[in-house]
This record gives C-alpha cells, sequence and structure tokens, in this order.
C-alpha cells in the first residue's frame, strides 16, 4: 500500500552544535476549503506534523527557500534486508 498526504513546510530552526550547523523543518497538513485536492487529504489527514533535522547544505537551502511551500509525502513499507529483524 502507498499512502500520499500533503503538507505544507511551516517553519525553520537553525542549530549549532558540535558538528556544524543544522536546520530542522517543520512540515504540518494545510487546507483551503476551495481546494478539492485538500478536502481530500483532510480526510486522511487533518491534523499532524513532520519534523525532520537536515545538515545536507544543499537540501537544508533548497528546504529554506521553500518555506511556505507544500509538499506531497509518499509513504511505502521498506523492503526488509536481510540479516534485520
Amino acid at each position: 500500500m502507498k499512502i500520499r498526504a500533503k503538507f505544507a513546510l511551516t517553519n525553520m530552526t537553525t542549530y549549532t552544535s558540535q558538528y556544524g550547523l543544522s536546520r530542522e523543518f517543520l512540515f504540518r497538513p494545510q487546507y483551503d476549503p476551495a481546494l478539492p485536492e485538500d478536502r481530500r487529504f483532510s480526510k486522511a489527514t487533518p491534523t499532524g506534523e513532520f519534523k525532520m533535522t537536515v545538515d545536507n547544505a544543499p537540501v537544508a537551502d533548497f528546504l529554506e527557500k521553500s518555506l511556505g511551500k507544500q509538499f506531497y509525502f509518499d509513504i511505502e513499507m521498506a523492503e526488509e534486508v536481510e540479516g534485520e529483524s
């Protein structure tokens, strides 16, 4: 089964540690009742959040420039790797 969720990038926090610069990105579902797509997605993901910390500079720069933009998250079960339980 494959699941698709629609989230907007709503916030970024920058952290500096002994390992260097990291940025944390927060995504939340958005809802515009005028959009049929948003009405469909709101039934599956009415609330929630997705956070990730990124220390890959090109990826973090892209996301930082994309604050306020919407993204699809596709969720699919990972294949088991031999030796994992």
